[in-house]
């Protein structure tokens, strides 16, 4: 099925006595900032209340770990939402960086039991970040709807 189909088929639930931390990069901001409000619009459709909802932004994808961490002990949030862009490069610079913050923010939702989603981009340049970032495809959208169905369950 169709990722676009599939969250056609998700009615949104009602998340109002939810908390939700957004833990974004700035880097890539022409990316990452659409996915951050694709994220938001999400939360208002499941009807999270603007005063449960904390964003922090952070320098890099490299650094999302931490301000999640951060935002699991400070904001007590239900979910998390992590937001970011790695670019291929010429190195394996991206597949290094990448790797870690799977595996941190992987590890804080176990340790924690709090689903922290995962809306960080990989891709080959910045023409596919746009197509993620942005419209139907826009994956800070879709990071919001698992960590919200998560939450829920």
């Amino acid at each position: 099925m169709q990722t676009e189909e599939f969250l056609k088929k998700i009615k949104a639930r009602d998340a109002s006595k939810l908390k939700v931390s957004i833990v974004a990069s700035r880097f890539h901001s022409d990316i990452t900032d659409p996915m951050v409000e694709g994220a938001l619009g999400t939360l208002k459709e499941w009807k999270v209340k603007d005063k449960n909802i904390t964003v922090r932004r952070v320098y890099g994808s490299f650094d999302l770990s931490f301000a999640a961490a951060r935002a699991i002990k400070k904001d007590k949030p239900h979910a998390v939402i992590a937001i970011g862009c790695i670019v291929k490069g010429e190195t394996r610079h991206d597949e290094y960086i990448a790797n870690a913050v799977f595996k941190g923010l992987t590890d804080l939702s176990i340790q924690h039991v709090i689903p922290v989603s995962l809306g960080v981009l990989t891709v080959n340049d910045l023409a596919q970040a746009k197509v993620r970032s942005s419209g139907a495809t826009n994956h800070g959208e879709k990071a919001a709807v698992a960590a919200l169905e998560a939450a829920l369950s």
